[in-house]
């Protein structure tokens, strides 16, 4: 008589796997929020990111991170959300004014913190990791840059997209694309030194 499969080794792993999405979902949101600034949206694409790898959890290999293997599956569904935002006429029109003041206006003369841009505190900060405080200011600091800046950043430094694909996700060129990625990355030290190094010298 054949032996019947374990039905709780099955159960095990299914209630394993649900707790990993568990624990990942916030920062599956912190990263779709970011990338479609719609906090609506962003929440609809990543329950569709969850149930996804639900779903497609046996097609899951083992040859990278379960966590980056998720992470995959939300990037193509950004990617559609962002295509749909297109039509939709959501995209701002490209303007190069006011990057300098969309950093400058997280701080205050003295150079600290404005209070409404001021990153959230996560528990004790004395037991706080630092590269957790880090990407805490690097959030602010890629909310604080235009739609259009932030977006073509998270698109290449984030989703690891190419130049092309990205030129034809936003329909640019590719010498503005690389003028974008330039002056967001110059943007976002500028913002970095004023929040996160001035902040860890105080």
């Amino acid at each position: 008589m054949a032996a019947r499969p374990d039905s709780s080794c099955d159960a095990g792993h299914s209630g394993e796997r649900q707790r990993r999405l568990a624990a990942v979902r916030p920062r599956l949101l912190a990263f779709a929020r970011l990338q479609l600034r719609d906090a609506s949206e962003a929440d609809d694409v990543v329950q569709e990111a969850l149930i996804t790898a639900v779903e497609k959890d046996a097609h899951f290999e083992g040859k990278s991170g379960y966590e980056t293997w998720v992470f995959g599956i939300l990037k193509h569904k950004i990617l559609d959300a962002l295509r749909a935002q297109k039509r939709r006429g959501k995209w701002q029109t490209w303007d190069d004014d006011g990057l300098e003041a969309a950093v400058e206006s997280q701080f205050q003369t003295t150079g600290r913190w404005q209070e409404m841009a001021r990153p959230k505190r996560w528990g004790d900060p004395e037991s706080t990791l630092a590269s957790e405080r880090f990407w805490q200011v690097f959030d602010s600091c890629m909310i604080a840059l235009p739609e259009n800046i932030a977006r073509i950043f998270t698109m290449r430094e984030l989703m690891g997209l190419s130049t092309r694909q990205i030129c034809e996700e936003a329909g640019i060129k590719e010498n503005n694309c690389w003028v974008i990625l330039h002056r967001g990355r110059l943007l976002l030290r500028a913002c970095l030194e004023k929040g996160w190094l001035a902040e860890a010298d105080s």
